[in-house]
């Protein structure tokens, strides 16, 4: 077993589930999830299935072919077989036959495809084949063997090994073989080695593992990551970890604003990420990245854009500032002093109305551009709102990145200036702009109707700006500012450059960003060092509730 987990092979059975209306076998929910973790994991992986496949998993209508007639046994082996062979090809596994009659043919045929790599085969299964795993045993896989929930176990425990035999095991849960080859993994590191359990939505994840951010062996400093799921008890997995990196927001169900910057709202998450959370109340040994409480201004515009009034005192006289876009925060959009009040706040037209709730919600990104104060009436972007300043900048966005004490930037081309926009809208009588997936703009004012704000046109400004004129240490002082205020390990903010004024304005903030717009090689190594540099720092400090 020295090397630990190197290759896994699943079995069919642990991948199909009841047929389609087709007749034809489908894809069970937990085989996608096991694929998308193996899939950028760098463990060569395989499907096997028996000669008899066809026999067990094509499904009922192509069984009643076979009977009348209608295809050959041949032709139903060449179906199954683009079957999975189509899966594999999906996910960039292999695909071999594997059965007690085939079992040196196989086992060759696994060693030309993968070659000696060291360590151990994984083997995952949802029945015990008297005939296939002893010969297998002997050839040192372990072996997996998937069990329904309920299902007694007399010679063994759930994610546990059978009595004394530490190379096989048994689960209820597809969902619990990463965790087991966690477990098999870690014992053979060293004991200074960092386990980080990490939770966000498949897609983000997915983001993150395919360039290599999630390695299941010690990365460069000395960290291990193991994936965490709902779909089994949590406390079984956080008992593993030193450190659980999340993505909060992704399970966040419901937000009730409390209408004050000193107090936190009130954010509701599924079941699971509240479990997590209770979990880490009683465990505040664990590193948190990051405490529930610290992501708060980030799911609130108004609380934001109050926190970076506060880099005023960073600014210094005769240099341009750094500064966030001048706001307004309304409760009705018929408010009879609207027009006095956006002259207070020094906000002209058009301007950018957005929910105060930042994100986690759906209609998080529901917004508006307005160009005449008359239009404002009509809106139903959801309230409270915050109006906003829109920037002239050349159509040039500076997308900041802060990974723990490191601080990266990318340049992309951006929105409009106003200018463009208004002869953009003056044949629909400058109506507002309405960004929502939703169509929630009111009846009896037809407006002007995009997806998002990415559905505008990129500016075609003359592109003056070049990296050079932006700030860098201003800004990269105003990161610093902001990661001692948020209190946050990885971050990121826009910034655009106010023509004229030359000002830099942040106009977003966000947790725990993909970073894509850096280069892997640079961005990944900094990544792990935020997390590895947040974990000793915790372990310097006297144990606090983490929430």
């Amino acid at each position: 077993m020295g090397g630990g987990v190197r290759r896994v092979v699943l079995d069919e059975s642990v991948l199909f589930g009841c047929e389609d209306p087709t007749g034809k076998a489908s894809l069970l929910p937990a085989a996608e999830y096991l694929f998308r973790k193996l899939r950028h994991s760098t463990i060569p992986t395989g499907i096997s299935h028996r000669h008899d496949l066809s026999a067990q998993k094509v499904g009922g209508l192509i069984l009643y072919e076979l009977r009348e007639g209608i295809i050959s046994y041949e032709t139903l082996l060449c179906r199954c077989a683009s079957l999975l062979q189509g899966v594999a090809a999906q996910y960039s596994f292999d695909c071999f036959v594997l059965d007690a009659s085939s079992t040196d043919s196989a086992l060759n045929e696994i060693q030309l495809a993968w070659g000696d790599i060291g360590g151990s085969i994984l083997y995952l299964v949802s029945y015990n084949n008297d005939a296939l795993l002893p010969k297998l045993r002997t050839r040192d896989w372990l072996i997996v063997i998937l069990g329904s929930i309920g299902q007694e176990r007399a010679d063994g425990v759930d994610g546990g090994p059978a009595g004394e035999d530490s190379s096989m095991f048994y689960i209820n849960k597809v969902e619990e073989l990463p965790l087991i080859i966690f477990r098999l993994n870690e014992k053979g590191i060293s004991n200074n080695v960092v386990k980080v359990g990490y939770i966000m939505k498949p897609s983000r994840e997915e983001d993150f593992s395919k360039r290599g951010a999630f390695p299941i062996y010690p990365s460069q400093n000395g960290l291990i990551f193991m994936p965490l799921s709902f779909a089994v008890p949590i406390s079984s997995q956080l008992q593993e970890v030193d450190v659980v990196l999340h993505k909060a927001t992704d399970e966040i169900m419901s937000i009730e604003l409390n209408g004050s910057s000193e107090l936190p709202n009130k954010i509701t998450y599924t079941r699971g990420m509240q479990e997590l959370r209770m979990y880490m109340e009683r465990h505040p040994d664990i590193c948190l990245i990051d405490p529930f409480n610290n992501i708060d201004p980030v799911v609130d515009r108004l609380k934001i854009q109050q926190i970076l009034l506060g880099l005023e005192d960073i600014n210094k006289p005769g240099c341009c500032k750094i500064r966030g876009p001048h706001f307004l925060k309304v409760d009705n959009f018929n408010e009879p002093n609207l027009v006095q009040s956006l002259s207070e706040s020094k906000l002209s037209l058009p301007s950018i109305i957005k929910p105060q709730v930042a994100c986690g919600v759906a209609d998080a990104h529901s917004m508006a551009i307005v160009f005449r104060v008359e239009d404002f009436k009509y809106l139903s972007v959801p309230l409270p709102a915050v109006i906003q300043e829109y920037v002239d900048h050349s159509s040039t966005l500076f997308k900041f990145y802060v990974l723990g004490e490191k601080v990266f930037y990318a340049v992309k081309k951006s929105t409009p200036n106003a200018g463009t926009l208004k002869k953009l809208c003056e044949k629909n009588e400058l109506k507002p702009l309405i960004f929502d997936r939703e169509h929630i703009c009111a009846i009896n004012n037809p407006m002007i109707l995009l997806h998002s704000l990415k559905s505008l046109p990129t500016g075609k400004e003359k592109q003056d700006l070049k990296d050079q004129s932006i700030d860098i240490k201003l800004v990269t002082d105003a990161a610093s500012r902001l990661r001692r205020v948020l209190d946050l390990t990885i971050f990121g903010f826009d910034v655009v450059i106010q023509e004229g004024s030359g000002d830099h304005v942040i106009i977003d903030v966000n947790y725990l960003p993909s970073f894509k717009e850096v280069p892997d090689n640079v961005a990944i190594p900094a990544f792990w060092d935020a997390i590895k540099e947040k974990f000793e720092s915790s372990k310097k400090k006297p144990t606090t509730n983490p929430n």
